[in-house]
């Protein structure tokens, strides 16, 4: 009985720890569908219908077949941070705001998307108020909020 417990307790904390990450997927695609190994170009690119990849159960959409196969080789790199949602709004009120998928910024080799829309442009926001600083706090917030609908 008590090796039973033991092991309905680990199947539950595995299922606990094991939760899904919301991405932000507007268009059915990560990024509105914008090739997100472009980004690391300093481009926004939309991708093509013909150049798909699915990793993480979210669907990329590539310009390329070069992108793809690089895409494919390493997708962790590609992957945007804070599920694709806007990394300003993640760090200042927590809360998960569809992007701009033109408004972009690498930093620290990753990809951060932005809203950027009736005359906010949230990429100006994190620069001016401290993206170092602004990125500490989104990562906190994210690992409270990745998990929401």
């Amino acid at each position: 009985m008590r090796q039973y417990l033991t092991t309905i307790l680990l199947i539950f904390a595995t299922v606990v720890s094991a939760q899904q990450i919301d991405y932000n997927t507007k268009k059915s695609f990560i990024a509105e569908g914008y090739d997100v190994t472009e980004y690391f170009n300093n481009k926004a690119v939309k991708g093509e219908s013909k150049y798909t990849a699915t990793h993480d159960d979210v669907k990329y959409k590539f310009a390329s077949q070069q992108n793809l196969n690089k895409f494919k080789s390493n997708p962790d790199k590609y992957v945007p941070q804070y599920g694709g949602y806007c990394a300003y709004a993640v760090a200042v009120n927590s809360e998960k705001v569809d992007i701009n998928p033109k408004t972009f910024e690498i930093r620290d080799g990753k990809l951060y998307l932005f809203y950027n829309s009736w005359g906010i442009n949230t990429l100006d926001k994190w620069n001016d108020e401290g993206a170092d600083k602004l990125k500490v706090k989104a990562d906190t917030n994210w690992q409270n909020i990745k998990a929401k609908k």
